[in-house]
This record gives structure tokens, C-alpha cells and sequence, in this order.
């Protein structure tokens, strides 16, 4: 439907003024907001929940031991401070720690060759630790 107007200038000639017709947009619009805000459910759901009452309990099992060994600049090994003659020394100590399963703390010179770093985490892995850890790495960060 369009709206006939003069354009004051005497043409006969109508022009046509195209409008949407916006009012039933909004009353659409009014609606779906009505709509959505009667649909949304009210946040008042609770979980009930029986809490225990008391102190909490004491841990089950205690913290696993901790093994500090320590690769000196010149290939050296130290177990938790104390020296390590051999490989076969440390691995017959990994051997008896490994069922109690420690963690171990891998605290490596930074002037250390690599290869002995790695034999001693071969060495744990092939005892089956699981829990080790390489400290002091951030001394490599200059």
C-alpha cells in the first residue's frame, strides 16, 4: 500500500513514500520477550547433600619417602648426600627402594655430561619409579 503525496511544485504526478510498518515487529518482538522470560526457569534448584560432622580425617597413608640424588660436575653420584661408588651401587639401592615407591629428586651439576643424568633415569624407570623429578633446573635459565 502506498501513500500518495504532491510535491507542492504543481506536477500531477504522485510521488510514493514506501515505509515499513514497524508496529507489529514489536508487538512480535514484545511477545517472544514475555515468551522467553515466563519459559526461563527460576534458579532456586538445591542439592541436598548429608555433610559429615567433625573433624576430617586423618590421612590414610603417609607422604612416600624422598631420595635426593645428586650428579656432581664430574660425573660423581650422591644418594641423599652420602657417595655412591658405582652403578651397581646405585642400582642395587634404586632396587631397594622401588617397592616403596619414593620420589626422587634428580638434582643434576649444571657442568654434568648428560649421559650420566640419563643412566640414572634409565636406571629408575627400569626399577619401575614412577615419581621422579629433575630440581635446581632453573639454574639452566641464564
Amino acid at each position: 500500500m502506498a501513500i500518495q503525496l504532491n510535491d507542492g511544485n504543481g506536477s500531477d504526478e504522485p510521488q510514493i513514500m514506501v515505509d515499513i510498518n514497524t508496529t507489529p515487529l514489536i508487538d512480535v518482538m514484545l511477545v517472544l520477550l514475555i515468551m522467553l522470560i515466563i519459559t526461563i526457569p527460576i534458579q532456586t534448584h538445591a542439592v541436598k547433600l548429608d555433610l559429615p560432622v567433625g573433624p576430617p580425617p586423618a590421612a590414610l597413608s603417609p607422604p612416600p619417602p624422598v631420595v635426593a640424588i645428586a650428579v656432581e660436575a664430574d660425573g660423581a653420584v650422591r644418594w641423599n648426600g652420602h657417595p655412591v661408588p658405582d652403578r651397581a651401587a646405585l642400582e642395587a639401592r634404586l632396587a631397594e627402594v622401588a617397592a616403596a615407591q619414593p620420589e626422587l629428586h634428580l638434582l643434576p651439576d649444571r657442568r654434568a655430561p648428560y649421559k650420566h643424568v640419563a643412566q640414572i633415569l634409565a636406571t629408575a624407570q627400569q626399577h619401575g619409579l614412577k615419581k621422579i623429578g629433575i630440581v635446581g633446573a632453573e639454574q639452566f635459565g641464564e
